[in-house]
């Protein structure tokens, strides 16, 4: 090896280390963030002096009155059920954290009993053939909260049996599963799976050998960390410098269109189910009277394009959309290398109205289609 590959080698190898150590740094003062939330909500359920103010209301109350970044009625709900599943991470808490503890220092009392509560309440198989403490089925709580991100960590709560949780627990860190990877193998019974297996041990190899670990940094690119550091949530979506270059020219030729194009917003981040998505623009148009989407993908069309801008036309209809406000429509624009492609997406819309009402105040296809080719031209 030459000096000069050295150098390089000792700087990809400096960077590598320390931005994992940063990862597992954010990522564990996240989760421990979260923990504390749910810990100090359930104390003041059962010792708060005005609890029985608020009863069913104190997380809406809490969202209402607190308003920080990520802290809304769903997540506070989550981390109060993160601190049910885990109150054991109150020792690691304690040990670190001690000062963030109430005064007085009742989170061992608490985690216990909620642990009992836990161990009674579980199935009779499991309570019948395990005497021991629903704490000690969990993995090391160190471990868990510098391996496993919160997003993993919501996903795990979501599974009732101790052992099963256990085991992905334990599965995930070895593996370094992203999120997605540990949801796949929830999904596909891998914990059935391997009870009925006779070789466990050899069909958890075989699971691991086609999982690609996780990289560090796809461990801090999720929702919470970025609401976490109050960072602005539109560096998570990676476009490509072509994809950006195209979005902010057909962003402004679009308003220079006049025809009451109003631009509300870009990379608007919905969530459907359990997963974020983003919409690359987001216009009202004055005239028509409803929100038009548009979607820029940069490769060839596929079906499945056109399905997925429906279902973020079904969720504005059903989430944003004002009763008075007409039905939304998408529209998709395909570049691949000199070639553009317009589509229109109309959720299931009559194609007689659609055609009469919306589409005489809509861009001509053809004229996006040559716009999109002109700018290809000029930034490739």
């Amino acid at each position: 090896m030459t000096d000069f590959q050295q150098l390089i080698a000792s700087i990809q190898q400096a960077h590598q280390h320390l931005q994992a150590q940063a990862v597992r740094a954010v990522n564990q003062a996240l989760t421990v963030r979260n923990w504390l939330i749910g810990y100090y909500i359930v104390e003041f359920e059962q010792s708060g002096k005005e609890r029985a103010r608020y009863g069913q209301q104190l997380i809406p109350e809490i969202a209402k009155e607190i308003k920080i970044n990520g802290l809304s009625i769903t997540n506070l709900k989550i981390f109060r059920q993160f601190y049910l599943v885990y109150p054991q991470i109150g020792q690691t808490v304690s040990d670190q954290w001690n000062f963030l503890l109430n005064a007085d220092n009742q989170q061992i009392t608490i985690g216990q009993t909620v642990s009992d509560q836990l161990l009674s309440q579980s199935h009779p198989v499991i309570r019948n053939n395990y005497s021991v403490d629903a704490t000690q089925l969990a993995a090391p709580t160190e471990k868990l909260i510098s391996r496993l991100s919160f997003s993993h960590l919501t996903e795990l709560i979501k599974i009732e049996d101790s052992h099963k949780r256990r085991f992905y627990e334990i599965e995930c860190m070895k593996g370094t599963w992203s999120v997605r990877e540990l949801k796949r193998q929830i999904s596909s019974l891998y914990f059935e799976r391997s009870g009925l297996s006779g070789e466990p041990g050899k069909l958890s190899q075989l699971v691991q050998q086609k999982v690609k670990p996780e990289t560090p940094i796809d461990i801090i690119k999720n929702i919470y960390a970025f609401e976490f550091l109050d960072i602005n949530i539109k560096p998570i979506v990676e476009e490509s410098d072509l994809e950006t270059a195209l979005l902010d020219n057909l962003q402004q030729f679009i308003i220079e269109l006049g025809n009451g194009f109003c631009l509300e917003t870009r990379q608007k981040r919905i969530l459907i189910g359990e997963t974020y998505y983003f919409i690359d623009l987001v216009f009202y148009h004055r005239m028509l009277k409803c929100h038009v989407l548009i979607e820029l993908k940069i490769g060839g069309f596929e079906h499945g394009d056109i399905g997925q801008l429906n279902t973020y036309l079904n969720y504005f209809k059903e989430e944003v959309s004002e009763p008075q406000d007409n039905p939304p429509i998408g529209i998709l624009l395909v570049a691949e290398k000199d070639h553009a492609l317009v589509k229109y997406a109309t959720a299931g819309m009559d194609e007689n109205l659609f055609v009469q009402k919306y589409l005489i105040r809509m861009p001509h296809k053809e004229q996006l289609e040559a716009y999109i080719k002109q700018e290809l031209q000029k930034l490739q």
